[in-house]
Parts: C-alpha cells; structure tokens; sequence
C-alpha cells in the first residue's frame, strides 16, 4: 500500500497530463506512456529483486552500497543515500504545490481575481502559490506526527480515495464530456502533435517522457519501511513490483480516457488556470460537478504527500541512523512511541526550503518534478549498472528472484533510466533564460558532491553500527530476524507500527 499510495496513479497522470501534451502532444503522450510501463515494470523486478535480498529501511541507499560489492559499495551508498534524501523531499515539495494549484484554479472558476492575475510570471502569484503550498506541507508534517494507530487510517483513506477518484474519472467525466463538448476523435488521441515547448520537433517528443516517467517514479516506498513490513523479504519486494504493475495498467488506459475527453489543444491552452484539469471538469460536469471531482482530487494529493512524508522519513531515519547526513545524532532519533519523529521534520524543513523556488522561478513546478525525479532515476540506473559490474549473480537467491532475466533486466534497467535521465535535466522552454532554467541538474550535482565530500568526512568506522551491520548480515545469511520487527534486537531504535504492504 505505501508504493501503491506514494504513486497515486490517478492524481499522478492528471497533474502531468496538461505537460506532457504540451511536449509533443496527444501523439508523444500515449506512445511514451506505453513505453514508460513497459521499461518501468522491468526496472521495478529489478529493483525488487535486490530488495528481497536486503529488505532494510533505508532500502535503496542500501541496494546502491550492497550492489557495489566490498571496494566501492560505500562509496555508492553515500551517493546515493544523499540522491534519494533530495528526491523524496523535492517530491514532497512538489505534490503540496500540486495541490495549490487545484486549491487556486476554483478562484478562476468562481471569477475571483488577485493582482496580475494568475500567471506565473506574476511574482504576486507566485507569492500566494508559495504560501498556500507551505500551509500544505505543514499540515502534512502534522498528519505524520500522530501516533502511529491513527495514523494507520491515512492508509487506509488512500486506498478509498484512490478507488473514488478512479470511479469517478472514468465514469463521471466520459458521461459530462458526452453530453457537452463531445469527445476527441481517433485521428486527434493517436496523431495530433503539438510544440508547446520551442525544442526541435523530435526532443519535443522526448519531453513527453517527464510526463510519463513521473507517473510511475516512486514504486521503491514499499522497501522503505521493509523493517516494519512482517516477511519484508517477500512482501516489501513484492509491494515494488505489484504496486508498479497495477500503476501502469492503470495509467495507460486512463491517460487514453484523458485524451478522448480532452477539449481541442487551442481550448485547452487557453485556459489560464493553474491547473487547466479544473477547467475541464468544469466545461464537462458544470461547476457543481468540478467541485466535487477538484474536493477528491485536492484531498487525493494531500494524502499521497501525508504517505510519500512516511516513506521519506523511514529513509531519512536509516540514513541518518548510519551517520551519514549533517545532523545525523539529531535526524536519527526517534520519539518514545519508537516513530523517527526528527526525521519527519527534518523532510519538512527541507521541503519548505524547496518550496522557496517558486518565488524566483517561472517553471519552479517542473524543476520540482525534475529535481524530485532526476535522483531517483540514476538511483534506479545506478543500481543495476552496480550489480552488473560488480555483484552480477550475488542476488540470485532473493525471496523474489527474477531468474534467468536477472541479467537482462538489469541492462534494459540501466539503459532505460539513463535515457530518461537526459530527459529530466533538460530545459523545457526554448530559448533557455534565467528564469526558466530547469535547474534540477545544478541541484543533482551538488547534491552529488555534498555526497562524496561526506564519504571522505565520515569515517568508515562510523559508517554502519554494529547493529546495522548484523542486520544486513542476517538479510545477506538467510536468516529470519529482520523479517518480523518482533525479533529485533533494538526496539528502541525501530519505528514500531507493522503492516503489510
């Protein structure tokens, strides 16, 4: 339920949708779309394979440092425990943006108006975007920091949410669309190309793929909380993969759906909304109707970002455990109730933080999507790339194995994600100014040196305790202990609350 929750397919597809038209399209839309599911079902077997060999929280920081091997893993996991901590958290900071987004659109609706109107070159709205987003992160900090029985019902509503909103797309909507505007026809859903973005004609294309990608980025939350899943040797490997498939079974289907209801491109780029979806809703089920589809979608957002905080903290708090971030001995504390309550701040200082780009910056949300999705795409490169040079076969025991197509998955995993890197650090506006440079990149390399320069600083030492040591150990030996939090050695360190995902 954690991966299946942090992907919120439906919300995912809806919120990337109006940008991935804008590149290329209904035409680059499905097409890419169909090659994300593919390429990401194999990247998530891969990636649940080495995570039912070492099911830690922590998980991919984890994978990075044991698919190194002996000589390099530390190196690797240092790197990639600084990647995933800025991953999760510029996800964070753009879902609360997200929200606001859908939170503002109902003033364009109901034809209120603030100074400059609602452009993103309006440093003024801008200003109210930034506000509003920060009130959501800190009542999603809040909602984290109930004790862990109650917070067990945010799982369960994500689960409701996801079905409701399901329901309602893909009967609701079709039936508004059908009884107004009328739906698209074949020639526009299959071959209609748009240029929204100023690139040549085939980049253009290719940015379709951060659409795309961004939908099923996140299947790796499952092997977070792998310490607090029982049996997390099967279950958390099998939550990755199985959350990643359901997701893109979904997502395709409701991404053609979303193309058949679309208005024509010149009505749909003519909607100055901050999120032109409302729009839409409204022009198909009236204002009534869009109120209730942009009530579930904002709640939807809000509970995905409340889950995508749990995931993150768990990994914050393995991370931090291990001595590895500034301020680890504080990070890496947790509350009386056992919950990694430091952690959980700590993701929402550095969200908040990230959320300050959205005063300077005209494309602060698509440099959030890239920032949040660059890190975590090389981690998903990184690790298979690792496992083919240096621990080719040393997985082939897991739980969750994937056989003979261990290898070949691996490769198609590395190429894949790689490409999609390239994608992610590219502009997304031509001609390229100030202010509309995707500047994840400048944050993915520094994020990478602040990386090495505390795996020179930290001694090897002080690296794993001797706790964490046993514990990849026993995972590594077959033995049973992590599987059950029950059985662990230091309860007082471990988040406590157990599910199954």
């Amino acid at each position: 339920m954690a991966s299946f929750g942090a992907l919120y397919v439906v919300g995912g597809a809806r919120i990337l949708y109006s940008i991935g038209i804008y590149s290329g399209g209904p035409a680059a839309l499905w097409s890419s779309m169909l090659i994300t599911v593919i390429f990401m079902i194999i990247t998530a077997a891969s990636i649940a394979e080495i995570c039912s060999s070492v099911p830690l929280s922590g998980s991919i920081y984890i994978w990075a440092a044991e698919a190194g091997g002996k000589k390099y893993g530390r190196f690797f996991g240092f790197i990639v425990a600084f990647w995933s901590t800025t991953a999760w958290t510029s996800f964070v900071a753009s879902n609360t943006q997200a929200t606001t987004n859908f939170m503002l659109s109902e003033l364009v609706i109901f034809n209120r108006s603030i100074p400059g109107d609602f452009d993103n070159n309006n440093v003024k709205f801008r200003t109210i975007v930034w506000i509003c987003s920060e009130l959501f992160l800190l009542l999603a900090i809040l909602s984290n920091l109930m004790p862990p029985n109650r917070f067990s019902l945010i799982f369960k509503a994500s689960a409701l949410i996801i079905f409701i909103d399901f329901i309602l797309t893909v009967v609701w909507l079709p039936v508004g669309v059908s009884k107004t505007y009328g739906f698209q026809d074949a020639h526009f859903v299959f071959k209609e190309v748009y240029n929204g973005t100023g690139a040549s004609s085939a980049w253009n294309w290719i940015l379709s793929f951060l659409s795309t990608s961004g939908v099923l980025t996140g299947f790796d939350a499952s092997g977070h909380i792998a310490e607090e899943t029982v049996n997390a040797s099967l279950y958390a490997a099998r939550g990755i993969f199985w959350s990643c498939v359901v997701s893109g079974v979904l997502a395709f289907p409701l991404l053609l759906l979303f193309l058949f209801c679309s208005p024509s491109l010149d009505t749909l780029f003519a909607l100055e909304t901050p999120q032109p979806f409302v729009q839409i809703y409204t022009l198909a089920l009236g204002r009534g109707g869009q109120m209730v589809m942009t009530i579930v979608a904002i709640v939807g957002l809000f509970i995905n970002t409340s889950l995508a905080i749990t995931a993150a903290s768990r990994l914050v708090f393995a991370i931090a455990r291990d001595g590895i971030l500034p301020g680890s001995k504080w990070i890496g504390k947790v509350d009386s109730k056992g919950q990694p309550r430091n952690a959980i701040i700590f993701i929402g200082i550095v969200s908040g933080v990230l959320l300050c780009t959205i005063l300077p910056s005209t494309v602060a949300f698509t440099s959030l999507v890239s920032a949040g999705g660059v890190p975590t795409i090389a981690a998903y490169a990184l690790v298979p790339t690792l496992r083919l040079i240096f621990t080719r076969g040393d997985f082939a025991d897991a739980k969750w194995s994937n056989g003979r197509f261990s290898t070949i998955f691996c490769v198609i995993s590395a190429v894949w994600n790689t490409f999609l890197l390239t994608v992610l650090f590219s502009p997304y506006e031509w001609p390229v100014t100030a202010q509309n440079f995707n500047f994840s990149s400048v944050i993915f390399g520094a994020v990478t040196i602040f990386g090495i320069i505390s795996w020179w600083i930290v001694p090897e030492a002080n690296w794993l305790s001797r706790r964490a040591i046993g514990r990849v150990l026993d995972v590594v030996e077959g033995k049973d202990g992590v599987d059950s939090p029950t059985s662990s050695t230091t309860p007082d360190v471990a988040p406590q609350h157990t599910h199954q995902d």
